[in-house]
């Protein structure tokens, strides 16, 4: 029998989840303690490789590219990419959903009016990229913090010359092993996937999606219009591909962030379906690890919807003001939304207090945030593999080919 491709392995492994999690839905215990922990640990095991992953792939990125010029365009190349695709999405968001906000469910949350919330600004953000101390952002994973590090000694190899000769070959050798044994846990997947996702439709069922229905369909038609319309004519346009083969190409990667929920472990995966449509690997590694960590299309759309609809069950009518300053806080807060399950519900009530939103709302919307989280996970990573392709076309002839030399 022929082998089956690792794309048709990931659907398989879906559909399997979806209908054994309908079918155990008396038994929704069972699953989660029987059948989740084994979603989670190979979860962890993504988890576990992400960190040496992203470290050592953008210092190797920038020892590739050799040029530290080449280093800084294609940083603020693909900074200025990502922030305009962020302000795309919460406008869509924001308009979409207050022109069907009246087919939102009757959910009554009390307008309290007197809301209170740190605030979260750009600066804030901006600080809290740049490490106190190397071990911290190693060990808890604060994935702009480790980029921020690989850059740093990137850089300085580059610099150093001949005598970092060594240095450069440490990395570069341990790279091709961290690589090697994420090839391992990747063959793991189509089991893990299974894992992850049964016991979510098992414990949910119907039952939510009934309940929130038009807010669950409002925003992944949001996803939807901003795929096919901004991802689409990205990479047509400035790409200079077919939106066709691009999504074609991304499917494995998409397949695999919808039934993760996270970024950062579907990171392996864009970077090898960003391979096969021609992005170069210096390239690939240097701008697909800064795009799980601060490209966050799809949350940013969550936090637009979620905003008008709360806004919507308090009885509150936004004000233009209001509507500024939700998609200012959704794009700030998107930056920094960690790259996991359920990483914008901790952000949420700082878009909500920004706008005067009653923080309820929060608890409200985190009965379906896991449902919705599958969806805005594969629109970040679909909008980083974008951006590969967008600095592929515009760096490329720049950028040495690492895998032809190697």
């Amino acid at each position: 029998m022929k082998k089956l491709s690792f794309s048709a392995q990931i659907a398989l492994s879906l559909v399997l989840s979806v209908i054994v999690g309908c079918l155990m839905q008396n038994y929704a215990d069972f699953a989660q303690t029987y059948i989740a922990p084994f979603g989670a640990i190979f979860l962890n095991l993504l988890k576990f490789i992400v960190v040496p992953l992203v470290l050592l792939s953008v210092i190797s990125g920038i020892i590739s590219m050799k040029d530290i010029k080449l280093v800084g365009k294609l940083g603020l190349r693909s900074l200025l990419y990502f922030m305009v695709t962020t302000v795309f999405a919460v406008t869509l968001a924001l308009v979409l959903s207050s022109v069907l906000a009246d087919l939102f469910p009757a959910v009554k949350i009390p307008n309290t009016n007197t809301v209170e919330a740190v605030s979260i600004t750009l600066m804030d953000q901006i600080m809290a990229m740049f490490p106190k101390n190397i071990i911290e952002p190693l060990s808890s994973m604060l994935m702009m913090q480790v980029i921020v590090i690989a850059i740093f000694f990137g850089v300085a190899i580059v610099n150093v010359g001949e005598k970092a000769k060594y240095a450069k070959e440490v990395v570069l050798s341990f790279n091709e092993v961290v690589t090697k044994v994420l090839a391992y846990i990747m063959a793991l997947s189509p089991i893990g996937i299974f894992c992850m996702l049964t016991p979510v439709v098992a414990v949910n069922g119907p039952t939510v999606l009934g309940s929130f229905a038009v807010l669950i369909l409002v925003t992944y038609l949001c996803f939807v219009i901003h795929a096919v319309f901004v991802y689409s004519a990205a990479v047509r346009a400035l790409g200079k591909i077919s939106p066709l083969k691009f999504f074609k190409g991304m499917a494995p990667a998409m397949l695999f962030a919808y039934s993760s929920d996270s970024s950062i472990a579907t990171l392996p995966y864009t970077e090898e379906c960003a391979g096969k449509l021609g992005v170069k690997k210096p390239i690939r590694e240097f701008v697909l690890p800064l795009g799980a960590t601060i490209n966050m299309d799809g949350v940013a759309i969550y936090l637009g919807v979620t905003s008008v609809f709360v806004a919507h069950c308090a009885g509150i009518l936004l004000t233009m003001g209001q509507y500024v300053s939700i998609a200012l806080a959704a794009t700030v807060a998107s930056i920094g939304t960690p790259g996991i399950p359920g990483g914008a519900l901790a952000l949420m009530a700082m878009v909500f207090a920004s706008a005067g939103l009653p923080l309820e709302g929060v608890a409200i919307v985190a009965g379906i945030d896991r449902i919705v989280d599958m969806g805005r996970t594969t629109m970040s990573i679909t909008g980083d593999a974008s951006c590969a392709i967008v600095m592929q076309r515009f760096c490329g002839n720049q950028v040495p080919d690492a895998e032809a030399q190697e």
